[in-house]
């Protein structure tokens, strides 16, 4: 006589397996769909190189000079300060659900107070660098 939690057991793997041979199938078909894209634009694009098709484009101008060109770090600062910003705000959602659970008032206003420090320092440093400044 078989016991029934073998078969629960049993059961339970074979679910399991399943669903991740769902995904399995899932990937394969999305692998082979990118690869027929890209072999059937490979066999029906017409292929004439001629040295106009050769040459550089950028922006519609014939590329005049060497290739590298000086980009300021301030654009790249801003954007860094912005994401920063960003991760805050997407931080303050679930802060403000979780704040509003019992038993959690306390500890998640001060994790919210330090995490806002710790923003807070890094805007002064910022702010005390000049890199704020635009000019």
């Amino acid at each position: 006589m078989r016991e029934p939690t073998v078969d629960v057991a049993a059961d339970f793997a074979a679910d399991y397996f399943q669903s991740y041979s769902v995904v399995g199938l899932l990937a394969v078909v999305g692998v082979l769909f990118v690869a027929v894209a890209f072999g059937a634009g490979r066999l029906l694009r017409p292929v004439v190189p001629t040295p106009e098709k050769l040459l550089t484009y950028e922006c519609g101008v014939d590329p005049v000079g060497e290739g590298w060109a000086h980009t300021q770090v301030r654009y790249y600062v801003y954007a860094f300060l912005y994401v920063i910003f960003a991760v805050d705000s997407i931080f303050l959602f679930p802060w403000a659900t979780v704040f509003a659970a019992p038993g959690y008032g306390t500890t998640t206003l001060v994790e919210m107070f330090v995490f806002l420090g710790f923003l807070t320092m890094g805007l002064l440093y910022a702010y005390k660098k000049g890199v704020l400044t635009w000019a």
